[in-house]
């Protein structure tokens, strides 16, 4: 809950718009504002306070109790023009919320953690358990200072600037060390705690062989992703609060599907029991992976208590973004978010120059020229096996005559995929020439290098024969000056003369240009690769200088 304190009738007002945003998300705090502020620190994880920053250091000074405990704080000056992250910038979760309070309130985010202010990500931001040396590896990568990274288990950073060796080390493992001076340590959840348990089994029996299993492997409890069982102890009390304690999920399987798990260790007991010969290695194994510890029991008498552990391999992240159409307010945020997560970015060369500056420090660049476009999904797909954050960039939307097909011909199901749309040339033309897509319409690719010309034309003859305004990709090449002409033929034997056509050229960039034409006067000549051409149905029209093809609503048939 975050909460909303206020001093002032303006601080009142932007306190109220915010409230109304999130209504769901905050609570109003009213009163004597010393009042308001301990209450809200008391009872909220994060703060908004409509109050000066040196007012709101005096009130929270005394209610400080350590950088892993204390909630996040934000200021928001009386203008409105900034919202500080003053208190709690990662842990407390406060610089997050300056940006997301600047976006409600039209404020300057004001964040002066060091790692965020040279685009670097913080250690703790990271979504991982971390020990260590936090501190000091921090400033050593803000300082430039040579730091190691050592990944005992694949997992899928974001960038970090690091190098082969170091007088500092980052450690991603899940084993259970104790870190060293200079070192800080990543805990990726990577292991999955299969659980079995007599009826009434008590939680402490349950985590008591969880820990000591872990412990006694070299293992850390900081990288258990989630408890595993059968479907019959999803309700087990012992089970369901040992996970809750551990702070893990509790991950429950048909007996059918653990039947199935090859096991080192079957037993006829639970097969009696509820169905499978195997609970806590089948459930541990379901998934796939390397097992740590085959099954063990508890020390009871009788053990009312089995446990197993296996490593899963860390999967990587392959994000096919969209970088739109090449203007950067048309770039979407989320595209700008997966840029910098992304620890491994692989796309065409003159795209990557276009958002170079948006990568923050450390990622590793692989880039090409054109005509590569499966070397780059290739390239992509195998650095995401690898375990990393990989970002494959194409312009306009990835989908749309662009990298994300080859990609995902080439992705089996042990990476995650993520898709990021972006706005494609069609679209950012057809917002230059009017509303030319207003009703049905179809885009084609006139390229023939991976297409057969025949399977081309008969696309555009259906297309004609249905009446749908198409939008030619690709329409036209040095060595390609042809194909143009010939879809252009073939829709003039459906439409008129007169009907309107847009020819858009770089939209949305500096050179951009937009010409609204006929079908009968449209000279293929001035068409390149950088241009789309959209060409209406027999109800698209010229309005006002604007290409407009009719939805049909019926109002407007009745006040004509």
């Amino acid at each position: 809950m975050i909460g909303l304190i206020s001093a002032t009738a303006a601080g009142a007002a932007a306190r109220d718009r915010l409230a109304a945003a999130w209504p769901d998300r905050t609570r109003v705090y009213g009163g004597p504002v010393a009042d308001a502020v301990r209450a809200a620190f008391a009872e909220c994880d994060r703060l908004v306070c409509f109050l000066a920053t040196g007012a709101v250091v005096r009130l929270v000074a005394p209610l400080l109790a350590g950088k892993t405990d204390d909630p996040g704080v934000v200021c928001v000056d009386e203008a409105g023009r900034f919202a500080v992250s003053l208190l709690g910038g990662h842990g407390g979760g406060a610089n997050e919320l300056a940006r997301e309070v600047g976006e409600v309130l039209g404020a300057e985010p004001v964040v002066t953690t060091a790692t965020d202010a040279v685009g670097l990500p913080g250690l703790d931001t990271l979504g991982l358990p971390v020990e260590g040396d936090v501190a000091a590896v921090s400033r050593a990568l803000l300082d430039g200072e040579a730091v190691a990274l050592r990944a005992e288990v694949a997992w899928p950073l974001p960038p970090l600037p690091v190098a082969g060796e170091g007088a500092y080390t980052v450690r991603v493992t899940d084993r259970l060390l104790e870190p060293a001076d200079g070192e800080a340590v990543l805990r990726p959840p990577t292991l999955v705690v299969g659980v079995g348990a007599s009826k009434g089994a008590p939680v402490e029996e349950v985590l008591g062989l969880v820990e000591d299993a872990l412990r006694e492997a070299g293992l850390s409890v900081a990288s258990v992703a989630e408890l595993a069982t059968v479907d019959a102890k999803a309700g087990e009390p012992g089970i369901v609060e040992a996970a809750r304690r551990l702070g893990v999920p509790l991950v429950t399987h048909a007996a059918e599907a653990l039947a199935r798990v090859a096991v080192p260790n079957p037993s006829d007991a639970p097969l009696a029991a509820v169905g499978t010969p195997s609970v806590a290695e089948a459930a541990a194994l379901v998934g796939g992976g390397e097992l740590l510890v085959p099954k063990r029991k508890s020390a009871g008498s009788p053990a009312m208590a089995t446990c197993a552990v296996v490593r899963r391999p860390g999967r990587g992240r392959l994000a096919v973004v969209g970088l739109g159409p090449g203007a950067r307010d048309l770039l979407t945020e989320r595209a700008r978010d997966e840029l910098r997560r992304a620890s491994v970015l692989v796309g065409l060369d003159q795209y990557v120059d276009q958002i170079r500056d948006l990568l923050r420090p450390g990622t590793r660049v692989l880039e090409s020229g054109l005509g590569a476009e499966e070397e780059r999904a290739r390239t992509a797909v195998a650095e995401a096996r690898r375990g990393q954050a990989v970002a494959l960039i194409g312009s306009g939307d990835a989908g749309v005559y662009a990298m994300a097909s080859p990609a995902l011909a080439e992705a089996s199901d042990d990476i995650d995929v993520v898709g990021v749309p972006g706005v494609t040339a069609a679209l950012a033309a057809g917002a230059l020439l009017g509303a030319p897509l207003g009703h049905d319409h179809v885009s084609i690719s006139l390229s023939d290098l991976h297409t057969p010309w025949e399977v081309i034309e008969r696309r555009v003859r259906a297309a004609a024969e249905a009446d749908l305004v198409v939008t030619f990709y690709n329409p036209r090449s040095r060595g390609r000056d042809w194909q143009l002409p010939k879809a252009l033929a073939v829709l003039a034997g459906h439409r008129a003369p007169a009907t309107p056509v847009g020819v858009v050229r770089n939209a949305s960039r500096a050179d951009e240009s937009v010409r609204l034409t006929t079908l009968a006067a449209l000279d293929p000549a001035t068409v390149d690769m950088m241009t789309v051409v959209t060409v209406g149905n027999t109800a698209t029209r010229e309005i006002a200088g604007r290409m407009v093809t009719p939805r049909g609503y019926r109002w407007q048939e009745e006040t004509r």
